[in-house]
C-alpha cells in the first residue's frame, strides 16, 4: 500500500524525489505518514482538502483485499 500512495503522489507534485511514506503498523490499522515539500503541500491537500480526502477514499478502496484500515495523515 506504501508504494501505491507513493507512486500516486510523485505524479500529483513537482518535487517527486521529496515524497517520503513512513508507516506505522499496528494490529489492524496501518497509519502512513506523507511527507512533502513544502511548495507541493497545498497541491497534496488541495482546495478545502478535496484531494486529501481523494486519497484517503483512494486507501479505504484498496484496503479491503488487506484486510487492514490504512489511515493517511499529510505531515510537514
Amino acid at each position: 500500500m506504501k508504494d501505491f500512495l507513493i507512486k500516486i503522489v510523485k505524479s500529483l507534485v513537482e518535487n517527486p524525489e521529496q515524497v517520503q511514506v513512513n508507516e506505522i503498523e499496528g494490529s489492524q490499522t496501518v497509519v502512513l505518514e506523507l511527507s512533502v515539500a513544502k511548495s507541493d503541500m497545498g497541491m497534496i491537500i488541495g482546495k478545502q482538502g478535496k484531494m486529501a480526502n481523494a486519497l484517503r477514499s483512494l486507501l479505504n478502496a484498496a484496503s479491503g483485499k488487506a484486510g487492514k484500515r490504512y489511515m493517511l495523515e499529510i505531515v510537514e
